[in-house]
């Protein structure tokens, strides 16, 4: 009997010294890097009762921890650290700790945390999508695409850098184009932000997007988001493809009824003047 008790008293024990180790407060869950453009942020979950918050400590791989006093005894999930990052060559671990409330204490002297995977801002935050202008040249031998390089959430000297700021001559941008409504695409990569594409046939409209292309990273982070498609105009365009059917019933419609109010006025005119020589007529053949 002693001996079919013991899982029991085993399990209660258990859950008893974990319950001490770890006081009231629940670790942190799912704790998640998340970086656009170098705004990084830290996400976990759950979002915290009354009873316990979370203080964020973070280290480069191989030095000191440190703490943003933003994100030090906490009731929100998330923490940026897009400031504090300031080695963006370096990976970064983060502990989620989850501790007493602001003003409150407690018996612990450690509290349960949760760490998070490594993290390296020059090698793993996403690019957003660029913007670009787009402009052909007079003879239409050339098709130019003047391409904005995305700003990032870091600031130098008062400046607010962009990503060739940032990335340098390791900075590209992949062109994607096809000739407009057909589905066979080609590619052009560029060091520069100014684009100039020569092999197009002259006066066919051509669609284009745009992306960064980062070659020294790993091959699932070399490329951004890719941009909006702009079309150039297409100068053998046929009347359909320029206008709506709506424009072009409307259009013909106005044109057919200019020439029927035209017919009706000359035959208007017509008939009166037939009818005022048939008057004069008329006239002269009384006076004799």
């Amino acid at each position: 009997m002693e001996i079919e008790r013991l899982p029991a008293v085993l399990f209660i024990v258990f859950f008893l010294s974990t319950h001490w180790a770890s006081g009231s407060y629940p670790r942190a869950q799912n704790v998640t890097w998340k970086s656009t453009n170098f705004k990084t942020i830290l996400t976990w979950e759950p979002k915290p009762s009354a009873n316990y918050s979370y203080t964020v400590e973070f280290s480069a791989v191989g030095r000191d921890s440190e703490r943003t006093p933003h994100c030090i005894r906490s009731s929100t999930t998330v923490c940026d650290l897009s400031s504090s990052l300031t080695d963006l060559n370096a990976y970064y671990t983060a502990d989620v700790l989850s501790e007493p409330p602001m003003g409150a204490s407690s018996d612990l002297t450690e509290f349960p945390y949760t760490s998070s995977p490594r993290f390296c801002p020059y090698k793993e935050t996403n690019i957003s999508s660029p913007d670009f202008k787009l402009v052909v040249s007079k003879d239409k031998k050339k098709t130019t695409l003047h391409v904005t390089d995305p700003l990032t959430a870091l600031f130098k000297d008062g400046r607010q850098l962009n990503i060739r700021d940032i990335f340098s001559d390791q900075l590209q941008y992949k062109v994607t184009y096809r000739k407009n409504k057909s589905t066979g695409k080609k590619e052009h990569k560029s060091k520069i932000s100014v684009i100039e594409l020569t092999d197009l046939d002259q006066g066919v409209s051509y669609c284009f997007s745009v992306q960064a292309f980062i070659p020294s990273r790993s091959i699932d982070k070399q490329l951004g988001e890719m941009s909006q498609t702009q079309c150039s105009n297409d100068d053998n365009q046929s009347i359909f493809e320029m206008y709506s059917v709506g424009v072009i019933v409307g259009a013909i419609f106005f044109i057919l009824l200019l020439i029927g109010i035209i017919i009706a006025i000359a035959v208007f005119c017509y008939r009166r003047r037939t009818a005022a020589q048939g008057s004069g007529k008329e006239v002269s053949r009384q006076v004799i």
